[in-house]
């Protein structure tokens, strides 16, 4: 599955310096961070109701949006989408390591 993000991430890159005429993601980036990190926002929300209405076909599509938009703007930033993979490695091999949360709600 790396290889699909991988694959999506050096198309996005390159988008970023080509300029193709008609696509979306030159359009992004054309417009700058902040068009990009409100589609995050907006991809956000979409999935969170997709999964609220446990609508699986609709959440799967959601999820692929917000992931496509957050490359998006990994790209804008500079940050090669190996680097989040790298995390997520490393994070996978831990264990044990629940956070323990400030409780805000007295009533929770």
């Amino acid at each position: 599955m790396t290889e699909v993000f991988e694959e999506l991430y050096q198309t996005v890159l390159s988008r970023k310096s080509a300029k193709e005429e008609g696509s979306y993601t030159c359009y992004l980036f054309e417009k700058g961070i902040d068009k990009i990190l409100k589609k995050c926002g907006e991809e956000c929300t979409e999935m969170v109701i997709a999964a609220k209405n446990a609508d699986n076909d609709e959440l799967k599509n959601e999820i692929a949006d917000l992931l496509y938009h957050i490359m998006v703007m990994c790209v804008e930033r500079g940050l090669e989408w190996k680097e989040v993979e790298e995390i997520l490695a490393q994070r996978s091999s831990k264990t044990g390591n629940l956070k323990t949360f400030h409780q805000v709600d007295k009533n929770t």
